[in-house]
C-alpha cells in the first residue's frame, strides 16, 4: 500500500510525515534508515514499561564501537589499501570554505546554501571508481592535491559495518595516528505518570476530540526528550507547553538514549526488535524510535547536501503501533532538501 505524505513547513524547519505498515511490500522504512549515514543519537520511548527485555538491553549495549582519529591526513582515505580494506561502496565528500577549496586545485561545485556569492564548495570523490585505476590522471591529481598542494588534516570519527574482518583492524590500520576506540554512552530512565497523546495509526491528521495529529505528537515527543514540564502551570516560567488533547497517563515509561556514532545497520536491527515488542500483548499502544544526525555532517540522507543554517537539524522518528502500522516523521532545517 502506498504511503501518505504531509508537509508541515515553518520558516526554519521542514517536517515530512507519512504512514505505512512494516508488512507492506512498498514500505520505505528500511531504505530510509540505511541511507541516513551519520547518526549521533538514538532514543526510544516505551509507554507502560518499567524494565527493558534482555534482547533490547543486549542490542543497546552492542551499538558500538566507533573510533576517533586525531589529525588524520586526508590522503590516507584515498589509498588503495584503505579502500580495499574498509570501503565497499561510497564517496568522499568535502564541504570546504572558498579559500581552502581554491587551494586544493580540485573541481567541485558551489554549495546550494552559500547564497549569491559562493563562499562554500562541495567536492565529491567516488572512492570505488578512483581505486579501479590508480594510474589515472584523475587519481594522480587528487593524490598530488592531498599530499603536496593542500595537505589537509582533520579529526575524524570512524565506524564501519564489518563482514568478517576483525574489528581490531581499524585500530591497527591507524596505529601510527592518535586513534581511540569508544563505546556509545547509554542513558536509561523511567518516566513516571507521563501524559501521552492518544493516536490513531490510520490518521496522520488526527480526529477532533478522538486522536492527536502527527505534528502535535512530534512536538510532544521533543518536549519529553527535553524533560520539559507538560502541565502548563501558571508559575512555570521555563515552559508553557502542555500535552495535546486527548491524552492518557502512562503510569511509567522507559526512555533510553544512546549517544555516539551509530551505524544505520545497527539502528535497523533495533527498529526490528521494537516491532517485535508487540509479539505478545502489551499495555502500550505504540513505541517510538528517534534518530538524530550530526549537525555538522556534510550530508543528510544519501549524498544530499546538508547545511547548518541555525541548528543543523536532520532527524527522523518512527511511531511503531501495535498492529505493525507506523508513522515516519523526518525533519530538516532550512538549508536542506526535502527529506526523501
Amino acid at each position: 500500500m502506498a504511503t501518505l505524505r504531509r508537509l508541515q513547513e515553518a520558516p526554519r524547519h521542514l517536517l515530512v510525515c507519512e504512514k505505512s505498515n512494516f508488512g507492506h511490500d512498498k514500505s520505505r522504512h528500511k531504505h530510509l534508515v540505511e541511507t541516513h549515514y551519520h547518526n549521533y543519537r538514538v532514543s526510544f520511548l516505551i509507554p507502560e514499561c518499567g524494565l527493558l527485555s534482555k534482547k533490547l538491553k543486549d542490542l543497546v549495549m552492542e551499538m558500538g564501537p566507533y573510533y576517533s582519529v586525531k589529525k588524520l591526513p586526508l590522503h590516507e582515505l584515498i589509498t588503495h589499501e584503505f579502500i580495499n580494506t574498509f570501503v565497499k561502496k561510497g564517496k568522499l565528500i568535502l564541504s570546504l570554505d572558498k579559500d581552502t577549496y581554491e587551494e586544493t586545485g580540485l573541481q567541485g561545485h558551489p554549495s546550494r546554501y552559500s547564497g549569491r556569492k559562493s563562499m562554500r564548495f562541495i567536492i565529491s570523490i567516488d572512492l570505488m571508481d578512483l581505486s579501479l585505476n590508480l594510474d589515472s590522471k584523475k587519481y594522480r591529481r587528487i593524490s598530488w592535491s592531498f599530499k603536496e598542494k593542500k595537505p589537509l588534516k582533520f579529526d575524524f570519527l570512524l565506524a564501519w559495518h564489518h563482514t568478517g574482518t576483525e574489528e581490531s583492524t581499524m585500530m591497527s590500520y591507524f596505529s601510527k595516528y592518535q586513534i581511540r576506540e569508544h563505546q556509545p554512552k547509554v542513558a536509561l530512565s523511567t518516566v513516571r505518570d507521563l501524559q501521552c497523546p492518544v493516536l490513531q495509526s490510520s490518521s496522520l491528521a488526527g480526529e477532533p476530540e478522538e486522536a492527536c495529529n502527527a505534528l502535535e505528537f512530534f512536538d510532544w515527543l521533543g518536549a519529553v526528550f527535553c524533560n520539559a514540564d507538560l502541565n502548563n502551570e501558571p508559575h512555570n516560567f521555563i515552559s508553557t507547553y502542555c500535552c495535546p488533547q486527548p491524552n492518557t497517563v502512562a503510569a511509567q515509561a522507559c526512555l533510553c538514549t544512546i549517544t555516539g556514532f551509530v551505524l544505520p545497520e545497527k539502528i535497523l536491527v533495533l527498529l526490528e526488535q521494537l516491532c517485535h515488542y508487540f509479539d505478545e500483548p502489551k499495555l502500550a499502544p505504540w513505541v517510538t524510535l528517534t534518530v538524530q544526525g550530526f549537525a555538522d555532517s556534510p550530508v543528510a540522507w544519501r549524498e544530499k547536501e546538508h547545511g547548518f543554517h541555525k541548528g543543523g537539524e536532520h532527524l527522523y522518528n518512527f511511531v511503531v503501533f501495535n498492529n505493525q502500522d507506523y508513522w515516519l516523521q523526518m525533519a530538516v532545517g532550512a538549508n536542506d532538501d526535502c527529506p526523501p
